[in-house]
């Protein structure tokens, strides 16, 4: 467990729980974390947040436990990222776990005084994508149970507070006294060298193009291998500019049957559309204080950022690269439509639609060329963007405010649901405890796949 420094004196401490193998936690277990707890702490909580499905619902079992307030961040509920998740559970449970997942969800988000959220579309979706949230308002497991009222997405203790990035890490590139000019000879190495070994494949032609530029997991939700067939479609756009992706690993075979899929898929495409000599495909990167001066490296040779996922819950890839200055086209599935303002701060693209998102990146880098200022332009409004609303200062002033308010409602109101906390008791204790024991223990070195 990660125990947070004092919110505002010696007494008044926050607690969130890092993510545990499993959530089974009996009352003998929930005394002693409690113990354990107030002896770290030298005092009892006042706060304990919870994140992920398992480490909100151990935050619920300890704020129950200990009578303090409640706050869930759910960041993604896997609900919505897997379609007819629910109807077909069974198919994936001995993978995903989804009847333990979704139930965790439930009992949490209903326990919690409070719920943050980064954007309104977690709660609500809008008008041609439905909520994270929303999706648990009802739905039914076939077998197991079915969801009338599973969650008020119109209850006041629904409250935005968006994240932002590292700003020791990710600043603007124009920021020069600051800048790891230390790290570009590696920087370079990793684009451009001619050699390939287990952390990058393909070789760059033209050196001195702009870059296309996207980091993320090598999953199907993510979609990098769609940003390499909208990149293979349009030969206008590979005559511009290079791509460059960072996913997967190629220094070893990946345990996860999707990840695999996604690999041998990315191959085919690149040969498919012949795309040597216009590709850098880099295995994924653990140095965020390189990854920080890479998105400033992208800056100074005018490319752009390409987040394609096709659903994504915030999108904490677009805030990095906004924030170093760095011209971003993301997915207009979830958070980062709320992120970008179109046309203004960025540019939203259809991941289901890539001839419409690769024509979007023709005219930018073709508007760059023939005015250099435009893409000043939008590196500044997205500069702008970030400074006005995805900083941890506002973060963590918002979310001291809320704890605040919600804390002294918690203990001045007589509305303290206690019939819907003793529902979520049986809940628990007649139905979730045994679906947990099916679950097995995380492996060290293997992934879920999720």
């Amino acid at each position: 467990m990660h125990m947070a420094p004092p919110v505002a004196s010696a007494s008044r401490r926050s607690l969130a729980p890092s993510t545990p193998t499993s959530c089974v936690c009996h009352s003998k277990q929930k005394m002693d974390v409690a113990h354990e707890i107030a002896g770290e702490l030298q005092a009892t909580p006042d706060l304990i947040i919870g994140n992920y499905s398992d480490g909100n619902l151990v935050a619920c079992l300890l704020a129950h436990k200990l009578g303090v307030t409640h706050c869930t961040i759910a960041h993604a509920l896997e609900k919505t990222k897997y379609p007819n998740s629910d109807l077909y559970w069974k198919k994936f449970e001995d993978h995903y776990h989804f009847s333990c997942q979704f139930t965790a969800d439930l009992i949490a988000m209903n326990h919690a005084d409070f719920i943050i959220t980064s954007t309104f579309q977690e709660i609500a979706g809008n008008k041609d994508t439905v909520g994270q949230y929303e999706s648990h308002m009802a739905f039914t497991m076939p077998g197991l149970y079915r969801v009338v009222h599973g969650i008020d997405v119109f209850d006041p203790k629904f409250n935005i507070v968006s994240p932002g990035a590292d700003m020791s890490i990710y600043f603007p590139y124009t920021e020069q006294q600051k800048r790891l000019t230390s790290l570009h000879t590696e920087i370079e190495e990793l684009l451009f060298s001619d050699i390939e070994n287990a952390e990058h494949k393909f070789v760059l032609k033209d050196k001195k193009k702009p870059i296309i530029f996207s980091m993320a997991r090598l999953d199907r939700v993510k979609n990098m291998t769609g940003l390499v067939e909208m990149y293979g479609r349009n030969p206008r756009l590979q005559e511009l500019v290079n791509l460059v992706v960072v996913c997967g690993d190629h220094g070893k075979v990946s345990k996860d049957k999707e990840e695999q899929a996604e690999f041998k898929k990315m191959f085919d495409l690149i040969e498919q559309y012949n795309l040597i000599g216009h590709i850098r495909w880099i295995s994924a990167q653990m140095n965020r204080v390189r990854n920080g001066e890479l998105y400033r490296y992208i800056c100074d040779m005018k490319g752009a950022f390409v987040q394609p996922a096709f659903y994504e819950a915030f999108g904490l890839t677009v805030i990095e690269a906004m924030t170093c200055g760095l011209p971003t086209f993301a997915t207009a599935y979830g958070g980062p439509a709320e992120i970008i303002v179109n046309g203004v701060s960025g540019y939203h693209i259809d991941p289901y639609q890539n001839d419409k998102a690769s024509a979007l990146l023709v005219d930018f880098f073709g508007k760059c060329k023939e005015d250099p200022s435009h893409w000043n332009k939008i590196s500044q409004g997205g500069l702008q963007r970030i400074e006005e609303k995805y900083t941890w200062k506002l973060y963590s002033e918002r979310l001291m405010t809320l704890s605040g308010v919600y804390g002294f409602w918690k203990y001045v109101s007589n509305l303290d649901r206690r019939e819907t906390r003793r529902y979520l008791e049986m809940l628990y204790a007649l139905k979730y405890r045994k679906m947990a024991e099916t679950v097995p223990l995380a492996v060290e070195g293997e992934t879920s796949g999720k």
